[in-house]
């Protein structure tokens, strides 16, 4: 057996990223150099759960639970994967390496000891893995359709793991039935608010925070209870400070659709879920973006069966500090970011919030060039 000696354990555990390690990320903004995107393969139509269908519009809901558990029809997904591909292409002529997960069926059952389900997809990295410096963390989500997600990264993760990342997953939830309250009803304006989850056990989305260097900012929401907040802050440890952001939000799930920070010094939020005078006073210095109403989804079909708000036009991937890429038709939102100096990459993606997302979900940090820093 080969004995580890004390340097080389001290070198190991460092938060400080070896020189020759594949991965290390800390913000938003920072030159985008290696990134996993998703993949629609294999991708099946979650199964309805109390945890799904509050968190999507209710049109789609609806059909959930005719269709929840089946295969994604073969047109939709030929629609999207185009719209896919012209994203992969954009990101490889930005000079950013494109990697991907395994391809996985996902409409085999399986089961726990309490519980059994289908499976889902891997279009939305971003849901389940945050990477923090030169650690990939896998988060406990809350979906018992996403339980087994994780498969579809190992060979990734090993690979990364083998250069010197390190990896660490949260503990794996159980997701009895009695996390979840099956006789939730969505707050109305000025109720006390409520979730889908209690606090029996952490479990989180990584999509729920959001990086800022020293600074990570997360909401509470059906699927990230307080339990999976103070899970992610004692693991972190002093070296960050994690700021739990109020949203008006009824049904929140995933915080990148509702705050947004693009750039040192520039944050965007969505005017409907974020009073901007309810900020953290951290953020008096930054500029303050206010989101444009969406525009409409083109596709009335893709619209009907999204599995996200509106809002998902918030979604952006940037590139660096000034190149970000927006959906092709919100062209409000590309007026608005080059009025605050960005430059926008059109891409066409209204076809993708079908499977959960759009730029950002659909995408993971590898690699950005840069370090560790405050920006407050």
């Amino acid at each position: 057996m080969t004995e580890i000696t004390s340097s080389q354990s001290i070198k190991n555990n460092s938060h400080q990223q070896p020189s020759t390690c594949p991965v290390n990320s800390y913000n938003s903004w920072d030159p985008l150099e290696e990134v996993i995107v998703g993949r629609l393969e294999g991708a099946t139509i979650p199964p309805s759960h109390p945890a799904v269908t509050f968190n999507i519009p209710k049109k789609s809901a609806r059909l959930l639970k005719i269709f929840g558990g089946m295969p994604y029809p073969r047109f939709l997904i030929k629609r999207a994967q185009k719209q896919l591909d012209e994203f992969i292409h954009i990101l490889q002529a930005e000079g950013v390496t494109v990697r991907r997960p395994d391809v996985l069926n996902f409409s085999t059952t399986y089961k726990t000891p309490y519980w059994s389900s289908r499976g889902h997809c891997v279009a939305c990295p971003r849901d389940g893995f945050i990477v923090i410096g030169n650690e990939i963390i896998e988060t406990p989500m809350a979906w018992r359709s996403r339980f087994l997600e994780g498969y579809a990264y190992r060979s990734l993760f090993q690979e990364y793991f083998a250069k010197g990342a390190r990896w660490t997953a949260a503990p794996k939830p159980m997701l009895l039935d009695d996390l979840y309250d099956y006789t939730y009803t969505v707050p109305e304006s000025g109720e006390p608010m409520r979730y889908v989850i209690n606090e029996s056990e952490p479990v989180f989305d990584a999509a729920d925070f959001i990086r800022c260097g020293r600074d990570i900012f997360v909401q509470q929401s059906n699927v990230t209870n307080l339990a999976g907040i103070t899970w992610m802050q004692r693991h972190l440890g002093d070296q960050y400070r994690i700021h739990i952001i109020q949203t008006k939000c009824r049904t929140p799930m995933h915080i990148d659709s509702t705050f947004m920070p693009l750039a040192p010094g520039k944050l965007l939020i969505n005017p409907n879920y974020i009073d901007p005078e309810t900020l953290p006073s951290m953020f008096k210095s930054w500029d303050i973006i206010i989101a444009p109403p969406p525009e409409p989804n083109p596709g009335q079909l893709s619209s009907y069966v999204s599995l996200t708000s509106n809002w998902i036009s918030l979604n952006m991937l940037m590139l660096d500090e000034k190149r970000v890429i927006v959906e092709k038709n919100q062209t409000s939102m590309m007026k608005t970011l080059k009025e605050y100096g960005f430059e926008p990459i059109p891409c066409p993606f209204h076809e993708y919030p079908a499977f959960g997302g759009s730029f950002h979900c659909a995408t993971l940090d590898v690699r950005r060039r840069g370090t560790l820093q405050s920006y407050f």
